[in-house]
């Protein structure tokens, strides 16, 4: 085969073969095929799309261009979660352990973030002693003791997809619904899960800006996911507004902690019912969504979520009295400040991506992969999209360990947007199963 052959097919819209794709794979993650040849086939792969056989072939190719986690040792059908990213997006952390109360095993393998917040690895550093590295044999035996370990991901998992995704981010091609899926869906098949729940997000704070794109990518994703035999649903969700009201690593474990308490913000505990609805189904646990959702909300109200959380924290060496006393042992930041509001209204928007950005110059993420994140760094909202706000009142206070100047409080105050009237935005847009 050469890939000048392969190219130039794309760009006519014929669909490649099985076996092409493999080739193409295999030739780029070993180097002999160069970026720019892979460059032209993204930008025609963009343009012309794939059909369903091409989409699956490109996924599995990922998966097999390195390590594939064996979770077989592991009881029970293994359920993971994948986000699409957004601002506040706290849910791993409730949804490990109330998954995991209701007798469904949670494996989890997360990464750290690049951007506005840590990712889900961050904020479990944020507690005390809690290690995120554990042998296979060891994640494996403690998933099998108490339904749920959280680590980092390890080995080499899909090669071709860390080559390929650097590569979509400086020639234009990272929109293309074919290599998004794929990308997502191979790390996910890699790490072993047998079923898949997607939460794909939509809004100014999500990749996918309207409801038609997400919609388009949760579908992709779902076919891929069954057409390599993983029992795969997704939710559409709202990131419009940033999810919940804590925004920043340390603060949004404490989120957590109060939304297994059953005293969490309504947006973030609906989604995580939702999701988790989804993943107990999946996993064996009820016969409906509806039963699933029964079992899980017992498990909010009756204190046995907070418990498999603290379980969960003390398994992997953190400070299991961060349920009960989160502002003593989580980090604590040295600087607050309040964002007044300079009018009376009604909170009619939250740009979530620019109140993202404001967590990061605050530390709570990382402008490049050698920043350092300050896991008490972040802000918390006062206020929510309807929520009516008087001048002079709070509407988010923001936290960190550096001068904290007026230039982020501006930046805050200016997304957050006023009116005399606001339209709640929809938290679930749809559930494809």
């Amino acid at each position: 085969m050469r890939m000048i052959d392969l190219i130039e097919k794309k760009q006519h819209g014929e669909p490649l073969s099985k076996d092409e794709i493999n080739w193409m794979i295999k030739e780029y993650t070993d180097g002999t095929i160069p970026d720019y040849q892979m460059s032209a086939m993204a930008m025609a792969i963009y343009f012309n799309e794939m059909n369903d056989q091409e989409r699956s072939a490109l996924t599995m190719a990922m998966v097999e261009s390195g390590d594939q986690i064996d979770l077989s040792a592991i009881e029970g059908v293994k359920v993971d979660k994948h986000s699409t990213g957004g601002v506040g997006d706290t849910t791993t952390l409730i949804l490990a352990p109330l998954v995991a109360s209701v007798g469904v095993p949670v494996a989890k393998m997360s990464g750290r973030g690049l951007g506005h917040t840590g990712g889900t690895i961050d904020k479990l550093e944020a507690i005390p002693g809690f290690h995120v590295e554990l042998s296979q044999d060891d994640f494996a035996d403690l998933v099998n003791e108490n339904k749920v370990a959280v680590v980092g991901q390890s080995g080499n998992l899909t090669p071709a997809d860390k080559k390929l995704y650097a590569l979509r981010d400086v020639t234009g091609t990272v929109e293309s619904i074919p290599l998004i899926a794929s990308s997502i869906m191979s790390k996910k098949i890699a790490s072993g899960a047998d079923a898949i729940v997607l939460d794909v997000k939509t809004g100014a704070g999500a990749f996918m800006k309207n409801v038609d794109q997400a919609r388009k990518l949760a579908e992709t994703m779902v076919t891929i996911g069954k057409s390599v035999g993983r029992n795969t649903m997704a939710v559409i969700s709202d990131m419009s507004q940033p999810l919940g009201n804590a925004i920043g690593n340390g603060l949004e474990v404490k989120e957590a902690i109060d939304t297994l308490k059953g005293e969490g913000p309504e947006d973030l505990t609906e989604l995580c019912l939702v999701l988790g609805s989804q993943m107990a189904y999946l996993g064996g646990a009820a016969e409906s969504l509806d039963e699933a959702r029964s079992l899980l909300e017992e498990n909010l109200n009756n204190g046995k979520a907070l418990e498999v959380f603290k379980l969960f924290v003390k398994s992997q060496g953190g400070d299991e009295s961060v349920a009960d006393n989160p502002d003593k042992v989580l980090p604590q930041a040295a600087n607050t400040k309040e964002v007044i509001a300079k009018e009376t209204g009604v909170v009619s928007e939250i740009t979530a991506d620019q109140i993202g950005i404001a967590a990061m110059m605050l530390g709570a993420g990382r402008e490049t992969k050698e920043s350092e994140i300050d896991l008490s760094a972040g802000l918390y909202l006062h206020k929510k999209v309807g929520d009516k706000v008087q001048e002079g009142e709070s509407i988010a206070t923001l936290y960190s360990n550096k001068a904290i100047s007026d230039d982020i409080v501006e930046k805050v105050r200016t997304h957050v947007l006023l009116a005399e009237t606001a339209t709640i935005p929809t938290l679930i847009y749809d559930v494809i199963q």
